[in-house]
């Protein structure tokens, strides 16, 4: 696993040999990964909801995602059966900081934008989601903090129609990556390289090299 500055996890790796067609499935996949949009989880609890989102950042290309834990501690593992091994081929970040979190997006993102019901909240729909775009879901029980939305540029609700105004946390993501997916391959980002050439042929060298589950 791609492990960031502020990254930890306790995944064995077995080294298994370079293949024509493993080389060629590792490339396929690297050249789809996008370096625009990013994923912040702010004091999420439960690992499996964790492992879910990485599931489905490794599915529609997001290479890297932002733990940040200032309300509990910090994780060391990743429910295992949610993420089907995903968080091996991700670059996660994790913090305890956030202003030292949002200094690190600032850096790399254009826009950061947080899921929050209120009066000034935008649909998913009407976001552009080609720009360089951070989304930050918040914790299963409370949402996002008020201190996080104030570091923010905007919140925004996906639309539901239902008795019960809210998703499960992974669901939220889930369809909030596909939206992204969906500009995103319109706009033709996945038909070219997105990730700098030095991190491609990082991870190009280090999933050569053999992971707990073949690419």
């Amino acid at each position: 696993m791609t492990v960031g500055s502020y990254g930890l996890c306790n995944f064995s790796v077995h080294y298994t040999p370079m293949t024509p067609e493993r080389e060629e499935r590792i490339r396929q996949v690297l050249d789809k990964r996008q370096d625009g949009i990013t994923v912040v989880l702010e004091n999420v609890f439960d690992p499996h909801n964790i492992s879910a989102v990485m599931r489905t950042c490794d599915a529609v290309g997001v290479q890297e995602i932002y733990v940040l834990n200032t309300r509990i501690p910090r994780h060391k593992k990743w429910g295992a059966k949610s993420s089907s091994s995903a968080a091996n081929w991700l670059t996660i970040h994790q913090y305890t900081d956030a202003a030292e979190c949002f200094q690190r997006l600032r850096s790399k993102y254009e826009r950061i934008f947080t899921t929050h019901l209120d009066s000034e909240a935008v649909s998913l729909y009407d976001i552009n989601l080609t720009q360089r775009v951070a989304l930050v879901f918040g914790n299963e029980h409370t949402g996002v903090s008020e201190d996080i939305r104030a570091l923010s540029d905007g919140n925004f609700i996906i639309p539901q129609v239902g008795i019960i105004k809210s998703l499960n946390i992974s669901v939220a993501c889930a369809v909030g990556l596909y939206e992204a997916y969906r500009q995103k391959e319109a706009a033709g980002h996945y038909a070219q390289r997105s990730l700098p050439e030095m991190q491609y042929r990082e991870l190009a060298k280090e999933w050569g090299r053999g992971q707990t589950t073949d690419p």
